[in-house]
Formats: structure tokens, C-alpha cells, sequence
């Protein structure tokens, strides 16, 4: 690769960024990656990895180095809604994929960029970008900055934008948003230290909690607010984490009695709720950069994989054209608009009478528990466990 040009530039080494680039770089591009960070560092993130994602790792040869590498495979799955509701059981294993998984980001992004790199790709971390090159209305290039040494540049046929909600490419290129809704939560949530737990999930009116193991022996324990109270929780976040937790679920928080937080708490206020144009002449948007939701579904690592491998099956197919990213577009706006329009719902911290009622009757059918363990585990489409449960509550 010339040091002024290569096929790709990516922004951004993050799950979207470091995945769309192994996969560009498997099919002979050649592919410059940059981010202003160095590697491996975490991220805000709720680690959650659904079933499509950890086959997307399957696939492309990482699911064996990241269980390797420590990433614990959680087999039970307990879903608690309101004071009476309790739903536990046995995810449903396949040969590869034993269970839930929640890997830290320091991990899980530091194996795809050096993956990628084995493919080939050129990595410089510690590079912002400042702008992009243009020739007409055709993007054509990258300017950056590197931390240790004088600006350069260069140039590339195609442009992809994987850096971030707040994504300087999508600001330069001048992606505008075209579908936006309100900032629906807030969420913090730290480690904890000697915490045994399945994967957990408790639902109430007002807020939610998980907790799930991750690496390095530790717990995370999260905990959603409603949008309007980021205001009054930000000032003392960890009583407010605290209570929530000893108000939603007492029996873990005796857990956490008996446990230690090992790092600061972690939260966010703006998790903003947007789909930006996709592409251009010349840029493509990727992860968050191009659509941004709530982590309250917990998808959000599994939406970047989805549309690296989507990206990079129409590039593969097409070449670096203007059609191939039209496709890209399309298939991003069509595959992800369920899921979005999921988290809205999700993202009002709500738990109707009329699903309680449901979730306790699913209490009383080993069946229907099982069923539903396996779609909250993702190792079941909701189309085809939701007709289910109303063939059997008929």
C-alpha cells in the first residue's frame, strides 16, 4: 500500500470499524484503518453479544480466540418482570455456541483490529481525523492528525465512517439524519468482584436491570433510568444505581453486599435515537456513525457486525461503486428498522398489565418458559415464538 492511497480508508477500529475492515481486507482491498485511540482501550458499552453476532465471530475464525481469551459462556438465563414474575432456564446450546456471551470491549475490539491486521489491513491508532478530501461533490480521501507526529493525508476510493454516534465523517461528508426520536434512557453500571450470577435481567415500571459475567472474573451490573431523570441521577449516580437496585432486586443486591465494585461507575445521557443517510459519492456509514439507538435491547454490537458483513458482501459483489453502497444503504434501512422501532418500545421502561399478565402465564408452561429463555437468548426469532405462545394461550 502507498503511504498517500489505498482502496479504503476506515474510521474508526471499533466493532463496526475493525470488523468492516477484516472483512474488506479477506477480499483483497486494500484497507487503511484509523483511530485516534490506542488499542486495546474499552468503550461505553453494555458488552451484550446476541446469538447472530457470536455466529458473525464463528464465521469469521474469532469465537474459538475470544473464549480462549477468558470471555465466560453463561448457560442459565433468570427474567424477572415486576414484584411477581420469575422466568429461568437453560439457554439452548448448538455445537459452537454453549450459551450468552458478554465480552469487554478492550477484549472483543482489540481481536477484530488484530485479525484485521493479519488480513492485511494497515492500523495507525493514535490518528484523528480533520477532514476529508474531496474532489466535487466526491469524497476521495482522509486528512488526520497523528498524536505524535505533523497532519497527513490520504487518499482512497471509498471512505467509511465507523467512528461513533458523534462521527466526524458523517459531519464532514454532510450525512444528514433522516429519522430521529427523543433520548428515551440513561444507564450506568460498573464491576463487581466475587458476584456469582446467571445472565439476569429485571424489568419494571420506571427502569431495568442486567447483570451478566464478563472477564477477568467479573460481574457487570447495569442499571436503566428514564431520560428525564438524568438531571437529578447525575449529580449522585451511584446512590441512585444502588437504589435501583435494592428497590428492583432485592435478592441480587444481597448478592452485591457481599461483593466490591473494582472499577468507577460508568453512565450515559445520550443515547441518542437516529438513522443517518447511509452513503454518498465516495463514504459509506457504518455502526453507530449511521444509526444510533438505545443499548436498553443490548444489540448494538451485533447491528455493527451485521452491516460490516452487509458492506462488505455488496463491495465484495460490486466493487468500490456508488450502486454497491445504494445497496448497503437499503439493506441497513430495511434489516435494522425492526429493532429500532423494538428499542422505542422497550426504551419507555414499561411493563403493561397485559404482559404481565402473559409473562405470568408462561410461569405455569415449562414450555412457554423455555420458548421464551430461548428468544430473550436470541437462539429464537420472535416471529416464530410469538405466534406460538398465542396458539397456546388460545
Amino acid at each position: 500500500m502507498s503511504a498517500d492511497r489505498c482502496d479504503v480508508v476506515v474510521v474508526g477500529a471499533r466493532c463496526a470499524g475493525a470488523s468492516t475492515a477484516l472483512l474488506l481486507a479477506r477480499a483483497g482491498f486494500r484497507v487503511l484503518l484509523l483511530d485516534r485511540v490506542d488499542f486495546p482501550s474499552d468503550t461505553l458499552c453494555t458488552h451484550h453479544v446476541t446469538r447472530p453476532g457470536m455466529r458473525l465471530l464463528d464465521e469469521w475464525g474469532l469465537l474459538d480466540p475470544l473464549l480462549d481469551g477468558g470471555c465466560p459462556t453463561m448457560t442459565r438465563l433468570v427474567y424477572h418482570a415486576g414484584d411477581t414474575v420469575r422466568l429461568a432456564g437453560e439457554v439452548p446450546a448448538t455445537e459452537r455456541l454453549r450459551g450468552i456471551y458478554s465480552p469487554r470491549r478492550r477484549v472483543l475490539d482489540d481481536l477484530l483490529v488484530r485479525a484485521a491486521v493479519d488480513a492485511g489491513v494497515d492500523f495507525r491508532p493514535g490518528c484523528t481525523v480533520v477532514g476529508l478530501l474531496a474532489d466535487g461533490d466526491r469524497i476521495t480521501g482522509v486528512r488526520y492528525r497523528s498524536h505524535t507526529g505533523p497532519e497527513g493525508h490520504v487518499r482512497a476510493a471509498l471512505v467509511v465512517g465507523a467512528d461513533g454516534m458523534r462521527s466526524s465523517v458523517a459531519r464532514f461528508a454532510g450525512a444528514p439524519i433522516e429519522t430521529e426520536h427523543p433520548r428515551l434512557t440513561c444507564v450506568y453500571y460498573s464491576y463487581w468482584a466475587d458476584l456469582p450470577t446467571d445472565f439476569e435481567l429485571y424489568a419494571r415500571d420506571g427502569g431495568h436491570l442486567g447483570a451478566a459475567r464478563t472477564h477477568d472474573g467479573l460481574t457487570m451490573v447495569v442499571s436503566y433510568f428514564p431520560q428525564a431523570e438524568f438531571a437529578r441521577i447525575r449529580h449522585d449516580p451511584m446512590s441512585a444505581y444502588l437504589d435501583s437496585i435494592r428497590a428492583a432486586a432485592p435478592e441480587l443486591a444481597d448478592r452485591m453486599a457481599g461483593s466490591r465494585p473494582v472499577e468507577r461507575l460508568r453512565g450515559s445521557g445520550s443515547q441518542h435515537n437516529f438513522f443517518r443517510r447511509a452513503a454518498g459519492p465516495g463514504w459509506v456509514l457504518v455502526g453507530d456513525a449511521g444509526h444510533s439507538k438505545d443499548s436498553i435491547v443490548g444489540t448494538g454490537i451485533t447491528n455493527a457486525l451485521r452491516q460490516a458483513a452487509v458492506l462488505a458482501d455488496e463491495l465484495t459483489a460490486a466493487g468500490l461503486d456508488d450502486a454497491a453502497l445504494r445497496r448497503f444503504a437499503a439493506r441497513r434501512d430495511e434489516e435494522m428498522a425492526d429493532g429500532y422501532r423494538s428499542t422505542l418500545d422497550f426504551g419507555r421502561l414499561e411493563v403493561p398489565q397485559e404482559q404481565l399478565n402473559r409473562l405470568r402465564w408462561m410461569q405455569t408452561d415449562r414450555s412457554a418458559t423455555a420458548m421464551f429463555v430461548a428468544a430473550v437468548a436470541g437462539a429464537l426469532e420472535p416471529a416464530d415464538f410469538v405466534p406460538s405462545l398465542e396458539g397456546a394461550a388460545r
